[in-house]
């Protein structure tokens, strides 16, 4: 059947070929000729729409239009010189803004962080540190504090069911177990 197809289109391919080359010779013989002037002039020219009274009114009032004297050209007279200077604003002496922020603004003298940081250093010095505060005795050991706070572990139901399956005296729940997991439909 896969035979018949391919070799069906294989015969259109061909017929399609033979008709195309029929049609280049059937171009190629006929000889080229140029269009004619004539051939312009036998178009048919586009066609217009009436004219009406308004249209006709529109070209007269422009032929009248179109035999007034031309416009004058305007000429340009020179203005007279007057006496006063440009203003230049490059002369005029601007006062600096005063800035906003104080640039020279010392914090070491104003503020009382690095005297307060200056103090806490000397006095770390002096006071004594965890070690030595610190006693052994003074601990509280006591054992299994936490152990109210820890999960209780979790049953496995996976691990039951494995272990009553291998049990051989629990025959009773592998049959329910297995006619739960059997699959009717």
């Amino acid at each position: 059947m896969d035979e018949l197809k391919i070799l069906v289109w294989i015969v259109i391919g061909i017929v399609y070929l033979f008709a195309r080359k029929r049609k280049k010779d059937a171009e190629a013989a006929q000889p080229k000729r140029r269009p004619v002037e004539s051939d312009y002039e036998t178009e048919t020219p586009p066609v217009s729409k009436p004219v009406t009274f308004e249209d006709l009114l529109r070209e007269i009032e422009g032929s009248k239009k179109a035999q007034r004297l031309p416009e004058p050209v305007p000429e340009y007279v020179e203005e007279e010189k007057t006496d006063w200077k440009p203003y230049d604003y490059e002369e005029e002496v601007v006062e600096k803004k005063k800035p906003i922020e104080d640039t020279n603004y010392d914090y070491r003298k104003h503020d009382k962080i690095y005297e307060t940081y200056e103090n806490a250093t000397k006095y770390a010095f002096v006071k004594p540190s965890l070690e030595e505060t610190m006693k052994l005795e003074d601990t509280v050991v006591r054992f299994n504090q936490f152990k109210n706070y820890q999960p209780e572990p979790k049953s496995r139901i996976r691990e039951e069911i494995l272990r009553d399956l291998k049990d051989p005296r629990s025959f009773k729940k592998a049959f329910i177990l297995s006619e739960i997991l059997q699959k009717r439909f």
